[in-house]
C-alpha cells in the first residue's frame, strides 16, 4: 500500500496539528507503510490532513478515480475563532467551506468525540476517533532542566504554567486574571507570541499582565516548560483534541 500524506501549508503550520502529522507518520515508519508527502493520485489512498484548496482539489480528483479519501477533521469553525488577527472575520464563511471539504472524504479522523459531535453538523460522512497523541519520548530528562529555566524566566516554585500559542481562545484572559488575583504565585506561558498575527485585545491582555506573569515566547527545549512549571493550566475555551 501507498499512501499520499499530504499536509497542506506544511511549512506555515505549527502546535498540535504538526505534531499530529509527525506522530502519524513515525506510525507509518514504524508498521512499514509506504508513503509520500506530495499530494498524488499515484497512491492507493489519499490522506490530507489539513482541507486547503489544494488538499479540495486532489479530493476531488481522487474520487473521480476511485481513490480513497481520508481527511483529518484538525480544523473547524468553533475552534477557528478567537485564534489570530481576522480569524473571527473568516469563522463564518469557514464552515459551509469545511462542510463541503470535509463531505468529499470516505473517512473522517476525528481527535476527539468532541469533535465528532461537532462534525456531525458538517456532514454524514463516516467518521472515525483517534486523538493526536503525545510522545512521551520528547520529555526525557526534563527534571535535568528546572534549574536552567527557572533562572532564565526567574520564576520560583510553585509556578502556574501553560505550553502553546497565545492566543486568546486558549484562555488568554483567565490565566492573566487569575494571575492578577494571585499576586504572590508566578505563572508562565510558554509558546510562540507573533504580535502581527494578534487582535487589539490579545495585544492589551499580554501589555497589561502583572508582573508575574511570564510571556516566554517561542522555547526552543519544550521539556524546559515542564520543568520549570509546577502547575499545569489550560483554560481553554475551544479545543478540538477534546
Amino acid at each position: 500500500m501507498k499512501v499520499s500524506h499530504y499536509f497542506e501549508f506544511e511549512e506555515h503550520v505549527t502546535g498540535g496539528m504538526a505534531a499530529s502529522v509527525d506522530h502519524q507518520r513515525k506510525m507509518f515508519d514504524r508498521v512499514g507503510i509506504e508513503y509520500t508527502t506530495e499530494p498524488t493520485l499515484d497512491a492507493d489512498v489519499l490522506h490530507c490532513n489539513l482541507m486547503g484548496p489544494r488538499s479540495v482539489w486532489y479530493a476531488r480528483r481522487a474520487r473521480k478515480a476511485g481513490i480513497p479519501v481520508v481527511a483529518h477533521t484538525h480544523v473547524t469553525a468553533e475552534d477557528f475563532g478567537d485564534s489570530f488577527r481576522f480569524t473571527n472575520a473568516l469563522a463564518r464563511p469557514l464552515k459551509p467551506y469545511l462542510r463541503r471539504a470535509y463531505g468529499l472524504a470516505d473517512r473522517l479522523i476525528c481527535p476527539s468525540e468532541y469533535n465528532r459531535d461537532v462534525i456531525k453538523g458538517y456532514t454524514d460522512a463516516p467518521t472515525t476517533v483517534i486523538s493526536n497523541g503525545v510522545d512521551r519520548e520528547k520529555l526525557d530528562g526534563f527534571e535535568s532542566l528546572e534549574d536552567e529555566y527557572r533562572e532564565r524566566y526567574d520564576l520560583d516554585p510553585p509556578t502556574v504554567f501553560m505550553v502553546g500559542h497565545v492566543i486568546k481562545r486558549k484562555g488568554l484572559e483567565t490565566f492573566v486574571e487569575t494571575a492578577h488575583r494571585m499576586p504572590d504565585v508566578d505563572f508562565a506561558w510558554f509558546g510562540h507570541v507573533d504580535r502581527s498575527l494578534k487582535g487589539r485585545e490579545t495585544k492589551r491582555l499580554i501589555d497589561e499582565a502583572p508582573s508575574n506573569c511570564t510571556f516566554t515566547g517561542f522555547v526552543d527545549d519544550i521539556r524546559g516548560a515542564y520543568a520549570a512549571g509546577d502547575v499545569f493550566c489550560f483554560p481553554t475555551h475551544e479545543e478540538n483534541e477534546g
